[in-house]
């Protein structure tokens, strides 16, 4: 597989704002530092919601992947996440990730098959394993 490249462009706006765009996207998202920050802006994106919302599409979008090859038959995904900042040896880090996915499926015996699949995309997700953040994850299965 070729390298790809996804294009981000950064420009400040006011105070401790900014925007972000795209040339590969048609919508802009506003930035800021976050409230907990001197001089933080409530409301909002920060880049650690950016980091943890990274993660969680990511198994999200991997999910959908090996749902689809595994023909996992699943009428809905949702994923709360959660974001956990500290600071260690005087630096700020983002340590943890903790994903909270939920997969509703329509037959009680694609149970054990819904596991798996969320299993395989922690296991495969390329942003989870790019980055050094410890990532939990607390799966739920409703069925219908």
């Amino acid at each position: 597989m070729d390298s790809h490249f996804y294009n981000v462009n950064i420009s400040w706006t006011k105070d401790r704002q900014g925007e972000m765009s795209s040339p590969e996207l048609s919508t802009k998202v506003e930035i800021a530092t976050p409230p907990q920050f001197p001089k933080g802006v409530e409301g909002i994106w920060s880049p650690e919601h950016l980091f943890t919302s990274a993660v969680a599409s990511c198994l999200m979008t991997t999910f959908l992947s090996i749902a689809e090859n595994s023909k996992l038959e699943f009428t809905g995904f949702s994923c709360k996440s959660s974001g956990k900042l500290e600071q260690v040896e005087g630096k700020f880090l983002m340590t943890e990730v903790i994903l909270e996915p939920t997969v509703t499926i329509i037959n009680e015996s694609d149970r054990e098959k819904a596991e798996r699949v969320l299993q395989k995309s922690e296991q495969h997700c390329l942003i989870s394993n790019s980055i050094k953040s410890k990532i939990t994850m607390n799966t739920t299965i409703v069925t219908i």
